[in-house]
């Protein structure tokens, strides 16, 4: 019997708890927890049949749900002619692990025994909130190394759903992680996400869950109107220190972002612009704050080589009492935290914020937060206290609204670790945002189409060659 697929939520992001209460929504309108676990193993099973290919699979099950979801898993290729043997590392526990476990017609063997192709961890799946030590975590470790390929079921063994923390000695490597449900916060969040190769969801007819997060998908971004002018398709400007380099990055993938038009404000004379920039000096003709009073502005960057000094904080509070949309990047961050409280919260403009780790951390200081907690709970907190969007960057990039939404980014080429990448993001932020009018939503297209043109361009790429690789994102997304 095969799995019927049901109506499914495919990019919500649930905790354990939401899991939880999503599973109990189920039950309550009828479907037990027998049910759901046949859908999530049999679910399983499809997606390990294909990897194994025919291959002997040991499946490993702890006492609780997952480990009887490994009983419907190993009793689904057995009845299919699959060499399929199951460890039981502790008897079932819960009444549909043993009914599960009741079902299965195949052979038990002892861990010391156990010998095959394909390892599928079934020990401990979502919900795990302890070390694994001792006898399991050593059983875990002799299994993964007398396998070549492993499996893991909704988590692997010895990860922290909420946060991804490991919570196991040596975590194995797994070819495949199967998500039961929903994906869980773990899949998309370091450390956890890098010990495996990829992910795969199984739907268990979960609805959509309320407050849920969400992973960041593919953008439907449409051409500009008919009648559309440069003005119209947004205007973007650009405040500019002293390096020249980073703030010509953050404009070149503004423009080619969806934006109509992008002013460079620069602080000094500036050479070497391509003739397709649109480059003022402020001050110079008029002042900086002059220059942003333009209400045809319809989003404001600042940051990228802005520099530190005097200068660059008082260029940093123009941009942030302008009232216009604003993305705040790099040295405007660490600026941010000099600045009056009241400028800082009193904003009446949308701004977005776009922290790596370290100014995430410097932030949360400076708004007197602990900075304590899973990632996504620190960026929703300094979101809801800044006001602000705020794009966590790194290789776990996430994006948190002052209302508590909640988004991931996918897993995205690790050639991004590369000087220069960050302003290319920061552009992309700004033109969406002028393009949108919408802060969540100008963050989280610009993560996308920052991923996107990184695989576009392929490995060992320079931040500037990235830029370049904005247009081909861009038309992935039309």
């Amino acid at each position: 019997m095969h799995h019927q697929p049901h109506p499914i939520a495919p990019d919500q992001v649930l905790t354990a708890a939401q899991m939880r209460d999503a599973e109990q929504r189920l039950m309550d309108a009828g479907t037990d927890v027998h049910t759901l676990m046949q859908r999530a193993g049999r679910g399983a099973a499809e997606w390990v049949w294909r990897i194994a290919s025919g291959a002997p699979v040991t499946v490993l099950c702890g006492p609780g749900n997952n480990g009887g979801d490994g009983y419907v898993i190993a009793e689904t290729l057995r009845e299919r002619g699959f060499p399929v043997q199951l460890v039981a590392a502790l008897p079932p526990a819960t009444d549909a692990a043993k009914r599960a476990a009741s079902l299965y017609s195949g052979p038990v063997v002892d861990a010391a025994e156990a010998k095959g192709t394909v390892l599928v961890d079934c020990l401990f799946g979502s919900g795990l909130n302890r070390e694994v030590t001792g006898v399991l975590r050593d059983m875990l470790h002799e299994l993964s190394a007398r396998h070549h390929r492993r499996i893991a079921i909704d988590l692997p063994s010895g990860v922290a759903t909420d946060s991804g923390e490991l919570l196991i000695d040596e975590l194995p490597h797994y070819d495949l992680c199967i998500a039961l449900g929903a994906w869980k916060p773990a899949h998309v969040l370091m450390p956890a996400m890098a010990h495996w190769r990829q992910a795969r969801l199984v739907d268990i007819g979960c609805d959509t869950e309320p407050g849920g997060a969400r992973l960041i998908g593919r953008p439907s971004i449409a051409a500009p109107a008919a009648d559309a002018h440069k003005y119209r398709r947004g205007l973007v400007a650009m405040v500019a220190g002293p390096m020249a380099g980073a703030a010509l990055l953050a404009s070149r993938s503004a423009a080619l972002g969806g934006s109509g038009y992008v002013k460079l404000l620069a602080q000094e004379p500036l050479s070497g612009a391509p003739a397709d920039l649109v480059v003022l000096r402020a001050p110079g003709a008029m002042t900086l704050p002059q220059a942003l009073s333009d209400d045809r502005i319809a989003a404001v960057l600042c940051g990228p080589g802005l520099g530190r000094d005097h200068q660059a904080r008082e260029r940093m509070e123009a941009a942030l009492n302008c009232g216009h949309p604003l993305v705040l990047d790099a040295d405007a961050l660490t600026l941010l935290q000099l600045a009056d409280r009241a400028d800082r919260t009193d904003r009446t403009g949308p701004l977005v914020l776009t922290p790596h780790e370290g100014e995430m951390a410097a932030l949360e200081k400076s708004f007197g937060l602990s900075g304590k907690g899973t990632k996504p709970c620190r960026a929703l907190c300094l979101a809801q206290s800044a006001g602000a969007v705020v794009i966590a960057k790194g290789a776990d990039t996430l994006v948190a609204s002052p209302g508590g939404a909640l988004a991931y980014a996918p897993p995205s080429p690790s050639w991004l670790s590369v000087a220069g990448t960050g302003d290319v993001l920061a552009g992309l932020t700004a033109s969406r945002l002028a393009v949108t009018g919408d802060p969540f939503r100008a963050a989280t297209e610009a993560v996308w189409l920052h991923a996107e043109a990184a695989r576009r361009t392929g490995a060992d790429f320079t931040a500037a060659m990235l830029a370049e690789s904005v247009r081909d994102a861009m038309c992935a997304a039309l």
